[in-house]
């Protein structure tokens, strides 16, 4: 497991399209997904423990973030033939295990966490309402190691996101288990 951290936001940057399945073989796309006031999307898979930390976290915040018209989409990019924890079954056992009420989408090919530039899990891409990115960083620095004590980042920048359009200008990248490639 490598520990890697994302790159600072290039705020404005299109949300790349998709149109994936999850594993029950229903269809979602960029447009569908996107909410009203935005749309969070988050590269996790099963068996990150970077992942696995903050899960409960994200499922609470999924939920908050989903009641402000903001949609949410998580996808999986990993090489699931290699990490079977991963693999599609599994997706929809941690899915229900944790109550997670957004999309749980199947990357097959990897095309779509190359478009997006992720590099761990989990690691989180906030859009604002134009499809323009607004936030490139941790759920909660807190809840990560961050000695600051700062708390809800992700919620917090993306309800701002929602009411302003504009995400935080100083935000602290998320970190996680590198994304497993082909």
């Amino acid at each position: 497991m490598a520990l890697l951290d994302t790159p600072v936001c290039e705020f404005g940057v299109p949300a790349p399209d998709f149109d994936l399945s999850d594993p029950m073989g229903n269809r979602f796309t960029r447009d569908g997904v996107m909410g009203e006031n935005g749309m969070l999307v988050a590269f996790i898979c099963n068996h990150c423990p970077y992942v696995i930390a903050v899960i409960d976290r994200l499922a609470d915040d999924i939920r908050a973030l989903q009641d402000a018209d903001i949609g949410v989409a998580l996808i999986m990019s990993n090489d699931y033939a290699s990490y079977p924890a991963d693999a599609p079954d599994r997706m929809a056992e941690f899915a229900k295990q944790y109550g997670l009420t957004a999309p749980y989408l199947v990357d097959e090919t990897q095309a779509v966490g190359q478009s997006y530039g992720a590099v761990c899990t989990p690691d989180f891409f906030g859009y604002n309402a134009e499809s323009g990115l607004q936030y490139r960083g941790r759920i909660d620095s807190a809840m990560m190691g961050d000695p600051t004590g700062r708390t809800a980042e992700l919620r917090d920048a993306m309800l701002a996101v929602a009411k302003t359009g504009q995400g935080p200008q100083n935000q602290t990248p998320s970190m996680g288990c590198s994304i497993k490639w082909r």
